[in-house]
């Protein structure tokens, strides 16, 4: 579901910070991409980019680190009045991964057509053995977060 939401600052704060972390990453050599986990007045609980090349570990995407921390904060493994912030479409183990910790909603930049799980790919959340699904809203700063992607692989070639 594409929202148009480009006259809400707060929705538009919120991605901002995200891609500002994801330029952060893309300077030190991982693919740029940051998640930024709220609560339900709006207060950041949790935020991260990708790491995994500093870490080595396949699964350190910027989401699953921001729930990690957003769940050691609050003592909980379910993040039920909480949304997720993210410059790109989540891939599938990054969605499982929502649906698990019960966010609330999802906000994300880029559509992903090769990699994504939400609206591209296996669209996780679209099956009835999923155990939750958030309310979606993409293309938030599409444009900026595609860009930065675009100029990352552009760097790599």
């Amino acid at each position: 579901m594409v929202i148009a939401m480009d006259n809400d600052a707060f929705l538009i704060s919120k991605m901002d910070d995200a891609l500002a972390l994801a330029e952060a990453a893309m300077a030190e050599g991982e693919v740029p991409v940051a998640a930024i986990i709220t609560d339900a007045n709006g207060m950041v609980v949790a935020a991260a980019a990708n790491r995994v090349e500093r870490d080595g570990d396949a699964t350190a995407h910027a989401e699953l680190l921001a729930i990690r921390e957003a769940s050691a904060k609050r003592g909980q493994s379910r993040l039920t009045d909480c949304d997720l912030w993210v410059t790109l479409e989540p891939c599938p183990m990054c969605a499982g991964a929502i649906a698990h910790a019960r966010l609330r909603r999802l906000y994300y930049g880029a559509d992903d057509p090769k990699s994504g799980g939400v609206s591209h790919g296996p669209r996780v959340f679209s099956h009835a053995t999923c155990h939750h699904k958030p309310e979606i809203y993409s293309g938030l700063k599409a444009e900026a977060a595609s860009k930065l992607l675009t100029n990352f692989c552009k760097s790599k070639r």
